[in-house]
């Protein structure tokens, strides 16, 4: 017979810099319990089914495999959200991003774009704290949108829609209050990428040319356009990027340009307004 307690001790997973959390998400997963079930109930038996189950999440886990990957969910905000290889997985740096738009703009009805949504966790949580506003969703990778979609339904927001666009391609004519983005901005040589969790997800939403820039730039000089007199423009970057992103923001015209730090003091959002 093995217990909980027996498991989570032997579970090896010396590559993880969150080995015990790890351990503990998926133990939880194989058994359909909460983490706190695993802390209340430590000499409850495992049943053989879970306790191969488990093995077998470890495995993957010791081959590199994020563990959001493997549990197909992901916590981002204060949603729990659906996640693919096809998707990057929402990390907490980018709650910042959040942070920035619901502190400068007021809960009063706006249009809000989300560029590049990906499992639509920008857009979602947004959407969940402003009922007021009206979110539109874009993402130009087919099993992205759908993904994003299946979040939105699941968690009931009616106040997101969900689209297929690259950038702004699908977007003619049409303006906004705010735009946001967390685009790819890894530089195509960073040793990163083939690194830790990294290697797992798809490049086409970390890679952006040679210094890491290409789609910022594109999303900077194309925002004016889709942007009503006054709407913000709020793009999230590389930890190093900050200096060159408020560049373009200003060459792009945008006043009140700045940037914001993250909880481990770099800047990693960077914002400007169209003038009025």
């Amino acid at each position: 017979m093995t217990i909980i307690a027996s498991l989570l001790r032997n579970a090896q997973l010396p590559q993880s810099p969150t080995e015990r959390l790890d351990a503990e998400l998926l133990l939880a997963a194989a058994l359909g319990k909460s983490r706190s079930y695993l802390h209340t109930w430590p000499e409850r038996i495992v049943s053989r089914e879970a306790a191969e189950t488990f093995e077998g999440f470890l495995d993957r886990r010791r081959g590199g495999e994020p563990v959001a990957y493997i549990l197909g969910q992901q916590g981002f905000w204060k949603l729990d959200l659906e996640v693919a290889p096809h998707t990057l997985i929402p990390r907490p740096d980018t709650e910042l991003l959040v942070e920035t738009a619901l502190q400068l703009v007021p809960a009063t009805p706006a249009r809000v774009l989300d560029l590049g949504t990906g499992t639509g966790a920008i857009a979602l949580a947004l959407a969940s704290e402003r009922p007021a506003w009206q979110v539109s969703a874009v993402d130009r990778i087919e099993e992205a949108v759908a993904l994003a979609e299946r979040n939105r339904q699941r968690l009931g927001l009616g106040n997101v829609q969900v689209r297929m666009s690259h950038w702004y391609d699908a977007l003619v004519c049409e303006r906004f209050d705010v735009i946001l983005s967390n685009p790819p901005y890894i530089r195509a040589d960073d040793p990163h990428l083939v690194a830790g969790d990294v290697r797992f997800e798809p490049s086409s939403a970390l890679v952006a040319g040679e210094d890491g820039l290409d789609d910022l730039r594109v999303i900077v000089a194309q925002a004016a356009q889709h942007l009503l007199p006054g709407g913000w423009l709020l793009l999230e970057h590389g930890y190093d990027q900050a200096p060159t992103v408020r560049e373009l923001l200003v060459a792009g015209g945008f006043v009140e340009v700045s940037s914001r730090v993250d909880l481990g003091g770099h800047e990693r959002v960077s914002l400007g307004r169209r003038p009025c």
